[in-house]
């Protein structure tokens, strides 16, 4: 399947690690120019050596915190000012975050509210003129199926992920005449370094396909799923062979969510 990525310009934020960084290294094999921004300019270093050893392509490193909406306009202006223009948007910086309610204070509230909402709505403002002049472009934030029907002490996440899928729907309407299109992939249980931080500690003694498979029993698919599963579908959802999809989300999560 030609996807239509060569030559397209991509920001991902949190992408020095996790599903980011496996998007940011899907993207840059099939030809995009690649911006990857986070909070650590040493992680960013090692992701975008880790990427160009990979695929031979070089990507833009950019240190930025995306709750903050200077940060974020200085990450598409550089973009923009590098490569003359902004094709595509992945906003996927986040953090892991359940409590229950009467646990989770006002600060609290508001530091994920920031980093998981806000964060995309920053940088999707700064985006969008640009990728308007570009003649069009599409956006994917990256939220969490446990936002669709949030279990006990998910706090703050849920609240912030449900927010996102609801931003989502909204932008996919007021910007589709921009031919602009807007998605939101739904993560399930996906490898990261805490789930592997907790398979070292809890189960040394097993290889990761044997935790997996154990931990992934009520799983309908029976296992974790892996970054590059994720980093696929958001990379089909950028290209162009999604060019009539918008205003969607799709579970990325083995079948687990109870809701579409």
């Amino acid at each position: 399947m030609e996807l239509g990525l060569n030559g397209k310009v991509a920001v991902i934020t949190g992408a020095s690690k996790g599903i980011g960084f496996a998007t940011a290294k899907r993207l840059a094999a099939e030809g995009a120019e690649v911006v990857i921004c986070a909070r650590t300019a040493s992680a960013l270093e090692e992701a975008a050596k880790d990427i160009l050893n990979e695929t031979g392509k070089e990507v833009v490193t950019i240190v930025a915190d995306v709750t903050k909406e200077e940060d974020c306009q200085h990450v598409i202006d550089t973009t923009v000012k590098h490569f003359g223009q902004l094709h595509i948007l992945i906003n996927n910086a986040g953090t892991s975050a359940a409590h229950s309610f009467l646990e989770v204070d006002t600060d609290y509230w508001k530091n994920d509210l920031d980093l998981k909402l806000f964060g995309a709505i920053y940088t999707a403002k700064a985006a969008i003129p640009h990728m308007e002049r570009a003649g069009g472009g599409a956006i994917v934030n990256v939220t969490a199926v446990l936002g669709k029907t949030p279990p006990a002490s998910s706090l703050p996440t849920t609240v912030s992920r449900a927010a996102g899928m609801a931003l989502t729907n909204a932008m996919s309407k007021d910007l589709g005449s921009m031919n602009i299109r807007v998605n939101t992939v739904c993560i399930g249980f996906i490898r990261s370094a805490q789930i592997e931080r907790m398979w070292q500690t809890k189960f040394p003694e097993l290889t990761w396909e044997e935790y997996s498979r154990k931990v992934g029993k009520s799983i309908p698919l029976g296992r974790i799923g892996e970054t590059e599963e994720a980093a696929n579908v958001i990379t089909f959802l950028v290209s162009d062979a999604a060019s009539y999809v918008s205003g969607t989300s799709i579970n990325i999560d083995g079948g687990s969510a109870p809701a579409l």
